[in-house]
């Protein structure tokens, strides 16, 4: 029996090191890399993968230099533009998870607005996480958890899971990180229990859907116990 998948996230790791590599400025590694992002969501609908999550900027690459953030947040803007036109069309529902507070106020209104257009979409979704990162996200939500239940002493895994930018998301089935790099860097890591792995060795420019779909056809023969 084939495993079950519906939620996939991705890593997309190497887009810096893939334009270095061509003696090509970083923004082209960026540029490629996000026209990669648009071509895997749609590989993903055809493969019937429900949820699709990316790491688009992580709360660690705020230490970039501030050219590179810059022109990063300007490749978002246009990026999720074009990307809700889509989205529309495929009835695809737009999430974003992490903090708020930090983006420009100009994207953090395009996403709302993209947000706003999807939210009545369910066949399939589309998890952006941006300004992300899994320790940040957990202590938030502990901070608010106790903000909100300042003498509570039943804290469990539902009531904390509720508090957290992923409380709607289903966990990961899959993670997926391009680059060669064989960590998780703290992505997702509330969900990440019981999430199966593929480390894969090129850029992600480079990770086409063909071989996208041979990380889905690996994933699907693994025996996943979930400590059973």
């Amino acid at each position: 029996m084939q495993n079950t998948l519906k939620h996939v996230a991705i890593i997309p790791d190497g887009n810096r090191r893939w334009a270095r590599n061509r003696g090509l400025p970083t923004i082209e590694g960026h540029r490629r890399g996000f026209n990669r992002a648009k071509e895997l969501t749609k590989k993903a609908r055809g493969l019937g993968i429900e949820i699709l999550t990316l790491w688009a900027f992580s709360t660690e690459n705020w230490k970039r230099s501030k050219d590179e953030v810059g022109y990063l947040m300007k490749i978002y803007e246009r990026w999720i533009d074009d990307y809700l036109k889509e989205a529309i069309v495929d009835k695809v529902k737009l999430i974003h998870i992490g903090r708020k507070d930090r983006i420009s106020k100009k994207l953090l209104e395009k996403i709302q607005n993209a947000e706003d257009q999807t939210k009545t979409f369910h066949n399939n979704t589309l998890v952006l996480a941006l300004d992300y990162g899994g320790q940040d996200e957990i202590l938030r939500g502990v901070q608010q958890l106790l903000k909100d239940n300042p003498n509570t002493d039943n804290i469990d895994e539902a009531l904390l899971s509720s508090y957290l930018d992923t409380k709607d998301i289903p966990n990961p089935d899959l993670i997926i990180r391009t680059s060669g790099e064989k960590r998780l860097s703290g992505f997702l890591l509330w969900g990440s229990a019981y999430a199966e792995f593929a480390f894969i060795d090129e850029c992600f420019p480079d990770f086409t859907p063909e071989l996208f779909e041979k990380c889905i056809d690996d994933y699907r023969k693994r025996l996943r116990r979930f400590g059973k």
